[in-house]
C-alpha cells in the first residue's frame, strides 16, 4: 500500500488566541486551514503541570469534546515518569493494554511504546481497540524522541467521516456488521500469550466467553478467534455517530502486496494471522476498504512532534495513525476511561 499524502503543518510561529481564565496557560493553534489541533502552552515557566491539570479537569474535558484533540506543548515533562503523572492528573482512570493487536513494550505500569512496526511502514488512521468489546475513551501520546524525518501522528476528526462514506457501503456494513478472525501463533504475528498477557489457556477461554468471542485451540499451541463487532459507535457524551471499526486495518488488503501474496500462498483467507469479513462471513471487497482508507487520508491533518509534547485524543471523535519515518523515534502511549460496549456483538 502506498503511503498517503498527509496535509502537514510546518513548524512555525503559533498564533496566540487568548489567555486562560487563570492566566496560567495560553491557548492557540498551529498554522493550518483549519487550525488544528488545539494547542495549550504555559504562560509562565513556574507552572506546575500536574497541579494545573488536576485543577482544570472539567475545563480540559470541555475543550476535548469541542476539539477532539489537545496538544500540550512546553509543559516541562522531560521524562516518561512525568508524563505518567500528567496523565493521572488529567484522568486518574488509566488502563492496562489487554487483547492486544500490535506489539508494544510496557515502559512502566500503564505506559507503553507506540506500535512497534518497522519505520518504513505507514499505520492507517484508526480508533484504538475498535475491534474489541470495550476500548479507552481517552488516549495520551508523549513524544520522548521525535524522528529525524516523518513520524507524525496524523489525526482526523470523525465528525467528518461518517457522512463521507458512500451510503451503499454503510448500508451493507450496518446490516451485517464486521467479523474479525485472528490466528495466534502462526509465527508471523502476535502469540496468544502476548495478545492476552497470560500463559494460562483457561484465562484466555474465560476472557473469550465473557466477551462474545468464539475460540478454537489448534495444533501447535495455536489459537483462532472469531468475533462479530459494531461498525459505528455513539459518543457517550456528545451523541456524535462515528465510523468505529478495524475492518480497514485487519483486512488483508491492508497488507503490502508482496506480503499479502506470500501469506496467501501459505494460508487460506481465514487462516491469515488477522483478517476482516462481513459479519456473516462473506468477504469484504478490497475496493470497499480502499475507499474508506482514502476518505480518512483525504481528511487527515498532522503536525511535527517536539520532545516533551503530550497529545490528548478523544478516541471516539478522533482517529490517529502514524507516518513512516527515519532515525530513532519514541512515542509513548497511555489509555484512560474504559468504555464497555454493550452492543459489541
Amino acid at each position: 500500500m502506498s503511503s498517503p499524502s498527509f496535509k502537514k503543518f510546518k513548524r512555525g510561529r503559533r498564533t496566540a488566541v487568548r489567555v486562560s481564565e487563570e492566566e496560567l496557560v495560553r491557548t492557540g493553534s498551529l498554522p493550518g486551514d483549519p487550525p488544528f489541533p488545539h494547542v495549550l502552552e504555559p504562560a509562565m515557566e513556574s507552572l506546575d503541570p500536574m497541579g494545573w491539570a488536576q485543577s482544570n479537569r472539567q475545563h480540559l474535558d470541555k475543550l476535548l469534546l469541542q476539539h477532539g484533540a489537545l496538544l500540550f506543548r512546553g509543559f516541562s515533562l522531560p521524562e516518561p515518569a512525568r508524563f505518567l503523572d500528567f496523565c493521572h492528573a488529567v484522568s486518574p482512570d488509566l488502563l492496562d493494554y489487554t487483547e492486544r493487536a500490535a506489539p508494544r513494550s510496557e515502559v512502566q505500569k500503564q505506559v507503553y511504546t507506540s506500535t512497534e512496526f518497522p519505520a518504513d511502514q505507514v499505520i492507517p488512521l484508526h480508533h484504538e481497540m475498535s475491534y474489541s468489546h470495550n476500548w479507552p475513551v481517552k488516549l495520551f501520546f508523549y513524544c520522548d524522541q521525535p524522528a529525524e524525518t516523518g513520524g507524525a501522528t496524523p489525526l482526523v476528526s470523525d465528525r467528518q467521516i461518517f457522512d463521507r462514506i458512500p451510503e451503499e457501503i454503510k448500508k451493507t456494513f450496518l446490516e451485517k456488521k464486521v467479523m474479525y478472525v485472528r490466528n495466534y501463533g502462526e509465527g508471523v504475528d502476535l502469540s496468544w500469550q502476548e495478545a492476552f498477557q497470560t500463559e494460562d489457556r483457561e484465562v484466555v477461554e474465560a476472557y473469550c466467553r465473557n466477551h462474545q468471542t468464539e475460540f478454537e485451540w489448534r495444533e501447535g499451541d495455536r489459537l483462532r478467534t472469531r468475533q462479530v463487532r459494531q461498525v459505528m459507535a455513539t459518543h457517550p457524551v456528545t451523541g456524535d455517530t462515528v465510523w468505529f471499526n478495524h475492518a480497514h486495518m485487519f483486512h488483508q488488503s491492508n497488507l503490502r502486496p508482496e506480503v499479502r501474496r506470500a501469506l496467501l500462498e501459505e494460508f487460506a483467507p481465514d487462516e491469515l494471522p488477522r483478517n476482516a469479513f462481513y459479519g456473516d462471513g462473506e468477504p469484504i471487497p478490497d475496493e470497499v476498504l480502499e475507499t474508506i482508507r482514502g476518505i480518512y487520508n483525504d481528511a487527515s491533518l498532522a503536525f511535527d512532534w517536539q520532545r516533551g509534547d503530550v497529545l490528548l485524543v478523544d478516541n471516539f471523535l478522533m482517529s490517529h495513525g502514524r507516518q513512516a519515518f527515519t532515525g530513532p523515534r519514541r512515542i509513548l502511549v497511555a489509555m484512560a476511561e474504559l468504555y464497555d460496549n454493550q452492543k459489541a456483538a
